[in-house]
C-alpha cells in the first residue's frame, strides 16, 4: 500500500505540510481548497461565488493531474464561514457537478486559512 503524492501547477501550492491530494489503493483524497489564485497564492476577489468557483476549478486541476474528473467524485465537503451563503455557493457548485452528484456535507466553521470565505476537498475514486 503506497501513497502517491498528487501535485499540479493548475492549483495552489501547499501553504502547510501536506498534499494537494494523495492517491491510494484506487481512491484519490483531494486536500480542500481555497478560492486562491494558483499563480498569485492570494484570495480571489468578488465574494464568495467568485471564491467557491477559483475552488473548484482549484480541484478541477488536482483531479485533472490524478487522471480523474467530477464524475469520479464520491464524496465532498464544503466549509463556509457563514453558512448564510450556502444558496450562493450551491449555485456555483451545481454547475460543476455531473448527475448523480456526489455525496456531500457543507459546515459552517469559525474560519478559513487567509480569511477565505469557502473551501471544498473531494474524494475520488477511480473506476
Amino acid at each position: 500500500m503506497t501513497r502517491q503524492a498528487i501535485a499540479t501547477n493548475g492549483a495552489p501550492a501547499a501553504i502547510g505540510p501536506y498534499s494537494q491530494a494523495v492517491a491510494i489503493d484506487g481512491l484519490l483524497f483531494c486536500s480542500g481548497q481555497l478560492g486562491l489564485d494558483p499563480a498569485s497564492g492570494a484570495i480571489v476577489e468578488g465574494g464568495v461565488e467568485a471564491q467557491a468557483e477559483r475552488s473548484l476549478r482549484n480541484l478541477s486541476a488536482v483531479l485533472d493531474a490524478a487522471g480523474l474528473g467530477w464524475a469520479d467524485v464520491v464524496k465532498t465537503t464544503i466549509f463556509l464561514a457563514d453558512i448564510a451563503d450556502f444558496a450562493a455557493v450551491n449555485a456555483v457548485y451545481a454547475r460543476f457537478m455531473p448527475e448523480p452528484p456526489p455525496a456531500r456535507s457543507t459546515v459552517q466553521v469559525a474560519a478559513l486559512p487567509k480569511a477565505g470565505l469557502v473551501e471544498i476537498e473531494a474524494i475520488a475514486r477511480r473506476a
